[in-house]
């Protein structure tokens, strides 16, 4: 009996420890902190199948024979963006804000969008016949934005030459630890990436890396593994804080990659409100972009990245090098604090430009912040002086530190469109201020 409770408790043990092991980050901890104070970045999607506007690689899953062959002899022929520049993408990331760059190298089609010596279905043997992944690195690499690569291990155009019906790991062929000869051909296009185009910093595994994460570790230790290592959830906000690292992924529209039709794009507000509680929740944003076949990034979109600019461009220091506070918002006002403790952000979202019109005066009561004779307050990217054209307005920023919480009083000043109706969050900064878990005054 001894024997028998001694190997159940065994066994609770080993189990306990491949848990902990299995929720366990094991990128290196001081290139964690490193990729969470990116806190924005650009994703792009890309692939053979643009030319269609379809989803991207999906249409293969549960294809026909027919469909798919003619994706792979007919699609790598219409693959020709004369007007592929990718200086001018990475220009309008930076502008936006964006830190970090992740493309899909390859997809789950299988499309190589790389030079590789593993399979002659890439870019090269498309009449356009460059090297995109390179461009794009180099680009992107000019402007120091950190470098990262999407790549799938399952690998459809792999699954079609071996006979193996395409799905998304619904048979145990569809997982590289279960298949050596995928296995093997993944960690070769793995090496090409890791080692061809010189420091990659993020590696987006989408797809099972069992084995292929430790490979990728033994070419580049200092890689960052943000899919399969943490939390990456896509086209959702978690409604708590997740343990960080994390990073939300969403589309601009309702696709990945270019749609044509049919499709829906989110407004500049919304983005910008996105990356807002995001990184309230400690998160990283990845932002997508699908270009088109011609290879420019089509105008709706780069017209939203260009509005997102513009707010970042005031408002950036309250968007890198934060963590959350412990409550992350009150009502319509949301926090973030900068890494050294000394200043919080609270981020006043607004429905439309009616709710805190240009020239307005507007009083808030921060019930989660303590103040004192030391407090200061101001507005990103607007000193509290003067309005345009408007005389002896008074814009002076009031405070009052009360018993229920920073009593604050300012004016919207900050002019960014003609007609005034810049409808997006007008961002505190408050300094020599304290975080108080309990909106309830204590007794004295």
């Amino acid at each position: 009996m001894k024997r028998i409770i001694l190997f159940l408790i065994l066994n609770l043990l080993i189990g306990e420890l491949i848990y902990a092991q299995a929720i366990q980050n094991f990128n290196k901890p001081e290139r964690i902190k490193w990729f969470e104070d990116l806190g924005f970045g650009m994703f792009i999607h890309w692939n053979v199948d643009v030319s269609l506007g379809v989803v991207i690689s999906h249409s293969l899953a549960g294809a026909s024979d027919e469909y798919v062959q003619k994706y792979i002899s007919e699609l790598p022929g219409f693959f020709n963006p004369q007007k592929f520049n990718p200086d001018e993408w990475a220009k309008l990331a930076k502008l936006a804000g964006m830190k970090y760059v992740v493309f899909t190298a390859k997809h789950h089609s299988g499309f190589c969008m790389f030079q590789t010596q593993t399979t002659s279905f890439n870019v090269i043997n498309t009449p356009f016949a460059r090297d995109i992944t390179r461009d794009i690195v180099e680009a992107f690499r000019k402007r120091d934005i950190a470098i990262g690569l999407y790549f799938s291990p399952e690998d459809f155009y792999y699954l079609y030459q071996h006979n193996i019906p395409i799905g998304r790991l619904q048979l145990p062929k569809h997982f590289p630890v279960n298949n050596s000869g995928l296995m093997e051909y993944d960690k070769k296009q793995l090496k090409e990436l890791l080692t061809n185009y010189g420091k990659i910093d993020i590696l987006f595994i989408d797809g099972p890396g069992e084995g292929l994460r430790e490979f990728a570790w033994s070419l580049n230790p200092n890689l960052i593994i943000t899919r399969d290592e943490m939390k990456t959830p896509e086209q959702e906000t978690p409604d708590t804080p997740l343990p960080r690292p994390w990073e939300a992924c969403y589309t601009m529209g309702t696709d990945w990659q270019y749609k044509p039709t049919n499709d829906t794009l989110k407004s500049g507000k919304d983005i910008i409100n996105m990356l807002i509680e995001i990184r309230a929740k400690g998160g990283n944003f990845l932002l997508n972009v699908g270009p088109k076949p011609n290879g420019e990034i089509e105008e709706e979109q780069q017209a939203l990245l260009t509005e997102v600019a513009l707010w970042n461009f005031a408002n950036s220091e309250a968007i890198y090098f934060v963590k959350p506070l412990p409550v992350i918002r009150e009502e319509n006002i949301w926090y973030t604090q900068s890494n050294d403790g000394k200043a919080i952000y609270a981020f006043v979202l607004r429905n439309s430009y009616e709710d805190w019109k240009f020239g307005e005066r507007k009083n808030f009561v921060l019930t989660h912040i303590e103040g004192n004779e030391k407090t200061k307050v101001s507005i990103l990217g607007y000193k509290s002086e003067l309005v345009e054209y408007k005389k002896e307005l008074d814009s002076k920023i009031y405070l009052s530190a009360t018993s229920i919480g920073l009593v604050v009083s300012a004016v919207n000043g900050q002019r960014f469109y003609t007609n005034y109706q810049w409808p997006n969050a007008v961002v505190l900064k408050i300094e020599n201020a304290a975080f108080r878990s309990s909106n309830i005054p204590d007794d004295k």
